[in-house]
This record gives structure tokens, sequence and C-alpha cells, in this order.
């Protein structure tokens, strides 16, 4: 399988941040001003590790000046924070998730002036009659199809032929990673059958991994965790139970490879999604004068935005023909011959029958 470390999105990304904790620093030389604000904590391995990423590319390649706040999980922080990055008069502005979406529309007409860069969540552009989302830019993510690949893997791996998956919050986001990865588990095994947990928040290790347990008992032998900083629960409980399990965001395997050897290798491969790196293009061509402020870009497959990791460890724990397998159903992806379902526009009562189909 080609590797998919997903060095160069095709398409361009957008930033928005603000925050109350400083954990950056300034680049050095000239170059835009960014923040980024992540409303949540540093080091989950993972989504906000990966946005981190992104400012160090832009200080480090693009000689940008960068600031990076983390407010941590109390929403009640992140308002406070964001418009103080906006009075600091930030070149541009970085923040993520879908809870920043309603923030950022509360505080952006306060600041008309002020560019902003939105991940992972896009504004409502359809209802901007006053020209309020002008300079903020929106980044999405085809998480379905890099997650229908992690359906073809864990089912491919799978001895028991029941898999699981463990999501931080359930909402349309993390249930676009569900509904992903059911399709290409049944894709690649008609009879496969999939056991879903929400931990409720995306910090709460020992519910995750308590609901990593609790699917080993009903049989799963391979859990993709979809859960950020609690998703660590989920590599805790596959370490201690010497099973196989799929990262997220960023390539947790090679993350952990140093500090802890014994959880790298269970982790097979991880989803990527190249937050990091949609960031820094989309700043590159802010630079450039040539970024589309007041749209929304989305980034998937064909453009080399998400994917799985192909590392040393996957190479060694995957079979050839899996591996295969899942090159065949990422060019089939590609050339559009196949179409991922989303939780996009999926009302309820179909999102329920699709996960009931493959309960065990």
């Amino acid at each position: 399988m080609r590797k998919l470390l997903l060095l160069n999105c095709l398409l361009l990304a957008m930033l928005s941040a603000c925050g109350t904790k400083d954990s950056g620093s300034a680049g050095t030389g000239g170059g835009l001003k960014v923040a980024l604000l992540i409303n949540g904590n540093l080091g989950d391995k993972s989504f906000h590790d990966s946005a981190n990423n992104g400012l160090s590319m832009i200080r480090d390649k693009l000689g940008g000046q960068i600031k990076v706040v983390e407010v941590g999980y109390d929403d009640s922080k992140w308002e406070p924070a964001l418009r103080d990055l906006c009075d600091e008069k930030h070149d541009i502005i970085i923040c993520g998730t879908w809870q920043m979406q309603e923030l950022v529309a509360k505080v952006a007409p306060d600041y008309p002036n002020q560019k902003i860069i939105v991940y992972d969540t896009s504004m409502d552009y359809a209802s901007d009659t006053k020209g309020v989302y002008k300079n903020i830019y929106s980044i999405e993510y085809k998480q379905n199809e890099g997650s229908y690949l992690a359906g073809v893997l864990a089912a491919s791996t799978s001895k028991t032929g029941i898999i699981g998956f463990v999501g931080g919050m359930d909402n349309t986001v993390i249930r676009d990673f569900l509904v992903g990865y059911i399709q290409g588990a049944k894709d690649f095994n008609q009879n496969i059958k999939v056991v879903p947990s929400f931990v409720g928040n995306f910090s709460d290790t020992a519910k995750a991994k308590e609901l990593t347990f609790a699917q080993y008992q009903m049989g799963a032998d391979v859990v993709f965790s979809v859960a950020s900083n609690a998703g660590e629960g989920v590599l805790q409980a596959a370490k201690e139970r010497n099973h196989l399990v799929i990262g997220v965001d960023s390539d947790q395997a090679m993350l952990h490879q140093d500090s802890d050897p014994e959880m790298a290798n269970l982790i097979m491969s991880s989803m990527l999604k190249r937050v990091d790196q949609s960031l820094y293009l989309a700043v590159q061509q802010a630079i450039a004068g040539t970024l589309a402020w007041g749209t929304r870009v989305e980034l998937g497959i064909n453009e080399d935005c998400v994917g799985l990791a192909d590392n040393p460890i996957y190479q060694k724990v995957v079979p050839a023909d899996a591996r295969s397998t899942i090159t065949k159903f990422n060019d089939q992806i590609k050339a559009k011959q196949i179409q991922v379902i989303t939780s996009f526009g999926m009302d309820q009562s179909s999102f329920t029958t699709l996960v009931n189909q493959v309960r065990p």
C-alpha cells in the first residue's frame, strides 16, 4: 500500500483561536503572527497535538510568530480566551472542533477585521447575509473516508468477527468516523459485528478504558479509538489485554514507540487526520495572498489529508494480503467507485438502524 503519510494536502486550510494559558512561543524573524486556541489539553498524541504541530511547522518553515494557548475542557473559559487573542491583534487566529463554531460566530462580529481559521467545523456561510464571515476560512475533513479504511483493517485482522469503536462525544463528527468504519468493515466481511461506545467527553481516560474492557467482554478483539485524550485509556486497555488497536488523528504508534514500545507495537495503524498539514498549507496560502477567505474546504482521501498510517509496525503486524486489500479500497474511493456514507445529513433513525444492523 502506498504510504499515506499525507505529506501534501492539495486543498487549503484555515486557522482561528484564542486562549488563556500560553503554551507556545514566538518564531524567529518576521512573518505573520499566528495564534492557536486549544479548547482542551495538549498531550493527547492525537487531534490537539496535531494542530499544535501545525503551528510548529508554521514557525519553522514559514518564519511565523506563533502563540499556542490551551484552555482545557472547561467551556466557560473558551470565549474569554478567544476574545483575549482577538484583542492581541494576531494576523490569524486558529481554533477548531464543532464546539467552537458557535463561539466564533458570536465573537466575530466584534472583530470584523480579524482573520480566523476554523478547522474540523464550518461556519454557516449561507446564513451570513451581513458578511460577518468574510474573514473566516473553514477546514473540514472527510473522516468517514479514512475510517472506512480503518473498518477494512479491523475486519481483516479480527479473529473473532467482532470489532469495537470507542468515540469521545456522541456528535456528528464522531458519528462520521463510526459510519465510515461500519461501512468499510461490512464491505470486507458482511457478517462483521461492531460494538460502539461513547465516553461522553474527550478527557476521561478511565471511562474509555472501562468501555474498551466491556467491548472485549463482548468478543471484540480490535478496537478503533476516536476519543482524543480519553483515547489513551483505550490504548492502555489494549496493552493490558495484548489486543490490537487502531489509533486516530496522529500516527500514535510512532508517538509511543520510544516511551512505550510495548503499546506502540499493538497500534497496527492510525486513521490520520492531517490537521497539522492543513493548517500549515492554509497559512502558507494566506502569506501568498491566495487563501479563499469566506469559504470552506473539505479534505479527504483524494487530497491525501485522511488515510491510514503506513509505518514499520503496520508493515510487520498487518498481513500482506490485508494491506493489499486496503490499497484496493483506497484506490476505489479515490476513483469514486465507492461512495462512503456520512453522518452529516443522516437522521437519527437511519443512524440507529445502521448501528443496530451490526450489533453482536
